[in-house]
């Protein structure tokens, strides 16, 4: 009768412990943190001395220590270095086999590899395979009990074989999670990459000495956190310029909001950019955060900065000087580490002058101007423009597109009021309108027909944009009626020729061109081949 007693204590002594055991793996998802606790209870609790838990490794094929529980300080368990190849020792047997061992007695069993020297010949031991969902031996769980008789040593191997099935769940949960984690971060990783390829300076079409003007300013601000103030017809690029900014600083990593401020109404634009607490106003169920807060440590992208008024231009003003703001309805006060880009098609400066732009805020925002040139200043980069679109618009549409000659150059005799987004919208139209695929100047409509549309007058800066260019100089022999950095290009363009004895296609590598850009510049800028 004591005996049963010693038995049924035992059973409750195990159940309470299994309790514990089962909410420490609950708790984490760390199974190498969780297996250290799980086998000291144990070791504490259970009667199962010296716990070891070895995990399989699928391209080692073998077992390494995961977790071990010493009284004493032992190297080779601190290290866990140990490894059991399938057969080796009692360990791997159970690997090789997928069932458990029990041995009555340690030191008889000829099986036994003592790496750890750690365990008591005269005692058991018992391994049991740790399995997972499809029966596959993934592990196995090891201790030692005392020496005890038959009925009290299976119930011990039935517990340790029960709590294996525990700890094989953590450690399958665990590897899900893991797995999913590294999965997620290579998406993550991935769409960075592409979307800094997609914003590479490589995106950034143009040769003329504007545009390389604008180049080298985008790579010199974006080292730094200098507010930078866009500025520019519509349709010229300001977005892929900020994009730009953005993703070639150090800033890179973290996040770029962008919001277009007339888009909103002033109530609107102040709870989307600030945020708002719950009950701020009728609709505000719960806090929200705005795009000052949610671009913390990035960058944020103001879109026609102009368009606010002066009243919120008041609020703005504190977050650009402080870098800090209230929710609305809210009375903590947030502090942000945001980098400020904004763009304007506007004269900001009439508008100073007429009252309807804050002047203190204009200060604020123009630290770096940079100055945008409309399409029909820059006449000569349509040809490599065209070619870029026209191999995005060939994937999206997954076929073959072709430009000919003459389209492109009815597309330069045009003075483009809407920029670069009427040129995308131009060749688009006349893609879905060619059949074979190849554009011909009859396929291709314009917006508008006559006469350019005014625009209106940008304020000089370092940038300063030329006067627009001919698109056909007349063949006269010479270079007259061309604008300064006409010329300049022109003799970038026969320096390179002579340097490759006037063979076009290495004089277009030596530019970074394509041979079908330079021989346009050739042809447009009237330049006489030599014969070599």
């Amino acid at each position: 009768m004591t005996e049963e007693l010693s038995l049924m204590d035992l059973e409750r002594q195990l159940l309470a412990a299994m309790y514990r055991i089962a909410s420490v793996l609950n708790n984490s998802l760390n199974y190498v943190e969780s297996a250290d606790k799980v086998l000291k209870l144990l070791h504490d609790d259970c009667r199962l001395k010296c716990g070891l838990l070895t995990l399989l490794d699928p391209e080692q094929q073998s077992l390494t220590i995961k977790a071990v529980h010493s009284p004493m300080p032992n190297d080779a368990t601190e290290q866990k270095r140990v490894h059991y190849k399938v057969g080796e020792g009692i360990v791997g047997e159970v690997l090789r086999q997928g069932s458990s061992i029990v041995i009555r007695n340690l030191g008889s069993d000829l099986r036994f590899a003592d790496k750890l020297a750690l365990y008591d010949y005269e005692k058991p031991f018992i391994c049991v395979p740790l399995k997972n969902s499809r029966a596959t031996v993934i592990g196995a769980l090891s201790a030692q009990p005392p020496n005890v008789d038959d009925q009290t040593l299976t119930l011990l191997t039935k517990f340790l074989e029960m709590i294996a099935n525990l700890v094989a769940q953590n450690v399958q949960l665990a590897f899900q999670v893991e797995s999913k984690q590294k999965q997620l971060v290579d998406e993550r990783d991935g769409l960075r990459r592409q979307v800094r390829n997609n914003y590479s300076f490589r995106n950034l079409v143009g040769h003329t000495k504007v545009m390389r003007q604008i180049f080298e300013q985008i790579r010199l601000v974006s080292r730094w956190d200098s507010t930078v103030l866009l500025r520019g017809e519509s349709g010229t690029g300001k977005e892929l310029v900020a994009n730009a900014i953005h993703y070639n600083s150090p800033r890179a990593n973290n996040p770029f909001i962008k919001l277009n401020c007339a888009a909103l109404p002033d109530n609107l634009l102040e709870s989307e950019l600030f945020g708002h607490e719950k009950g701020a106003f009728t609709g505000a169920v719960k806090q929200r955060k705005g795009r000052f807060e949610l671009a913390d440590n990035g960058t944020i992208f103001l879109d026609e900065i102009g368009e606010t008024s002066p009243a919120f231009q008041a609020k703005l003003l504190r977050v650009l000087q402080e870098k800090e703001f209230e929710r609305v309805g809210g009375t903590s006060t947030l502090a942000v580490n945001v980098r400020i880009v904004a763009a304007t098609n506007r004269n900001l400066e009439e508008d100073v002058a007429n009252g309807e732009f804050r002047e203190d805020l204009y200060y604020r925002l123009n630290v770096m101007p940079m100055y945008l040139p409309p399409l029909r200043d820059r006449i000569q980069d349509i040809p490599e423009l065209a070619d870029h679109m026209i191999k995005r618009l060939s994937k999206t549409q997954q076929r073959k597109l072709a430009l000919t000659d003459p389209a492109i150059r009815l597309m330069m005799g045009y003075h483009w009021p809407g920029n670069v987004r009427e040129m995308e919208n131009t060749l688009e139209r006349a893609s879905v309108l060619s059949e074979n695929g190849v554009i011909e100047p009859e396929l291709i409509t314009f917006s508008h027909m006559d006469t350019p549309t005014p625009h209106k007058v940008m304020p000089h800066s370092t940038a300063e944009i030329s006067k627009p260019s001919p698109a056909y100089p007349a063949h006269n022999g010479h270079s007259s009626g061309m604008n300064k950095d006409d010329m300049d290009e022109r003799e970038m363009v026969i320096d390179a020729l002579e340097r490759s004895g006037w063979v076009k296609a290495k004089a277009a590598r030596l530019l970074n061109m394509t041979p079908r850009q330079i021989a346009y510049r050739i042809q447009i800028m009237n330049i006489e081949m030599k014969q070599m």
